[in-house]
């Protein structure tokens, strides 16, 4: 691509920036720092870009200042290395002051961590974003050096997703006076989804669905060169419909080639992998077991409600607790599992002595029973400093010898869980 072409786009996407309208996302930025915002397609890593663009603006930098680069933009011919160096150099004939770079699906250029390695030691800032989890590869994070902070993008929080429909739940009684506005929101969200885009569209699920198809076949199918697609697909029905099973490799294969299309042990291990580098999914192991059994047989849950529930026929028990599993692992990472020996609890945080019980609703007594019963049993094996149940739109305490269970609905849930994280 010619020079003239790429100042063209560069100029370009700088009026863009000046111009562009956002509701800001809760996120605080340091100025000291270098980011690389990572996420599911979609999931508003552009919107944090955007979103430090006009922080950095109003602070008094110059729009000249901003050098923001799409490498999805369709006007490229190819995606070489030296495409990177080569809109550095025509910035740098354009505008005489310091670019601050804000490099948008980066990953796509070969070569990409080498180049902002060597921006980040020349001591520029720079913003990248990227769909694919491989940017956090072993061999990437030592050729970034610690110089950048890493920060995992998922969908809009509830209340992110009240604050783009017009809805005001941070206003003290607001929930109070408008409960049955909040619930009704909380359904549509629990079923489509916190993609920032849906929150205006109309015909949510043809959005989604034609999203699923750009990432199977972009970012899985073309990208991991994958032969058998149609193994793939079952296996990510299988996933979306057994989301509160813990699935063993084994089993899953199994699965999959009684589906007529035969699949090793050994490639959907494979596959699994893909769908979390294009974070599709992310798995949670069984804090009770021991190593080998932790790495065979998790839980698989879906990183969008909304992409979750283009397979499910009937999807509220399992969209309430991908709900519960995404809200935590936004919170805690890594420090999230579930409990599978003897007492089943749907997840654990053993750092903050949290234990998390998912049930639609606990009228039925025996319902009541087992989740309890389970609370209570996990107790007696670690220390618990709070224990929750998460309905669909149930409250009550429990009070039992070995402390309270708080039984809360999950849009009250929702909305504490962001207030205390403040």
């Amino acid at each position: 691509m010619d020079k003239d072409a790429l100042k063209l786009m560069i100029a370009e996407y700088q009026r863009y920036a000046a111009q562009v309208e956002l509701t800001p996302r809760p996120y605080a930025f340091e100025d000291a720092l270098n980011y690389v915002f990572v996420g599911l397609r979609r999931a508003g890593k552009s919107y944090l870009m955007f979103q430090r663009m006009k922080q950095l603006l109003s602070a008094g930098h110059a729009t000249e200042e901003i050098l923001y680069f799409n490498f999805e933009d369709d006007r490229l011919p190819s995606l070489e290395t030296e495409l990177l160096e080569r809109v550095k150099t025509c910035y740098e004939e354009m505008f005489d002051c310091r670019p601050i770079f804000f490099l948008d699906e980066v990953q796509l250029v070969p070569g990409w961590e080498k180049f902002v390695r060597r921006l980040a030691d020349q001591k520029y800032r720079v913003y990248v974003t990227g769909s694919n989890a491989k940017m956090l590869s072993a061999e990437i994070a030592t050729t970034l050096g610690g110089r950048f902070m890493v920060h995992p993008v998922y969908p809009c929080s509830f209340p992110e997703y009240l604050t783009l429909s017009g809805i005001d739940a941070a206003e003290k009684n607001a929930r109070y006076r408008e409960r049955g506005r909040l619930v009704k929101a909380f359904e549509t969200y629990l079923r489509a989804g916190g993609l920032p885009e849906l929150v205006q569209v109309s015909g949510k699920r043809e959005w989604l669905s034609n999203l699923y198809q750009k990432i199977f076949f972009g970012d899985l199918v073309s990208r991991y060169q994958i032969r058998n697609d149609y193994a793939l697909r079952v296996l990510v029905r299988k996933l979306a419909e057994s989301v509160k099973q813990p699935s063993s490799f084994n089993r899953l294969a199994h699965v999959v080639s009684a589906s007529g299309k035969r699949i090793s042990t050994d490639t959907v291990i494979d596959y699994l992998g893909y769908l979390k580098e294009s974070w599709l999914i992310f798995p949670l192991e069984n804090y009770s077991a021991k190593l080998a059994d932790r790495e065979s047989n998790k839980k698989h849950y879906f990183v969008d409600n909304g992409i979750l529930n283009l397979f499910l026929l009937d999807p509220v028990a399992s969209l309430l607790e991908n709900l519960v599993a995404i809200q935590l692992r936004q919170r805690y990472g890594d420090g999230v599992f579930y409990y599978h020996n003897g007492t089943e609890v749907d997840f654990v945080v053993p750092d903050c002595q949290l234990a998390v019980q998912v049930c639609t609703s606990l009228t039925d007594p025996e319902t009541k029973e087992r989740e309890t019963d389970a609370l209570l049993k996990l107790s007696k094996r670690c220390p618990l400093t709070r224990r929750l149940i998460v309905t669909q739109d149930e409250e009550a305490r429990i009070q039992t010898p070995a402390g309270d269970i708080e039984v809360v609905p999950a849009w009250k849930w929702l909305l504490k869980a962001e207030e205390s994280a403040r």
